[in-house]
């Protein structure tokens, strides 16, 4: 083993432990708080640089704080999707896996727009999910033409940028 999975190995022996309690009392269910307490000492692995830490319990409590806050994004992600399919008549209700699929897609572009500004995003969503035009978009959001043109334009460089950026 290398130091730096020599230095995840003793962080884990000496933290683990409280790491998945405190994640179980933020997530109230121990079979999460598991999987994310895995997923944080998973994440240091993945690490390149080495690990010197001189607050080692603020450094996991702020990898695993991101981990609950892309967990409950993702569980408030489901439940809308589900009620949204809950309504549809059970022939037009999507697969299992199709489900899934969808499902995977959704936190995509969560992710993607959680990265853009307020402005630029709500401008983004009312040109693409709205349908409505520049203008319309500006004059409802009290700014410029020019303005909206540019927040659309951030946001598709954006989407582009995460989309290619490998």
């Amino acid at each position: 083993m290398s130091s730096p999975q020599f230095a995840v190995q003793a962080l884990y022996s000496s933290h683990h432990g409280w790491l998945h309690t405190w994640l179980r009392s933020r997530l109230g269910n121990a079979a999460d708080a598991a999987d994310l307490a895995q997923d944080t000492f998973v994440r240091l692995l993945q690490r390149s640089e080495r690990l010197e830490l001189k607050t080692p319990r603020a450094f996991l409590r702020t990898i695993a704080q991101g981990l609950v806050i892309d967990h409950w994004r993702r569980e408030e992600i489901e439940r809308a999707y589900l009620e949204t399919i809950a309504h549809l008549p059970e022939a037009q209700t999507p697969s299992a896996e199709a489900q899934a699929s969808i499902l995977e897609l959704l936190e995509a572009i969560a992710r993607m727009l959680e990265g853009l500004k307020p402005k630029v995003r709500r401008a983004f969503l009312l040109a693409q999910c709205e349908g409505l035009t520049y203008k319309q978009i500006a004059e409802q959001m009290g700014v410029s033409l020019r303005s909206v043109e540019r927040y659309v334009a951030d946001a598709l460089y954006h989407c582009y940028v995460l989309r290619y950026a490998d």
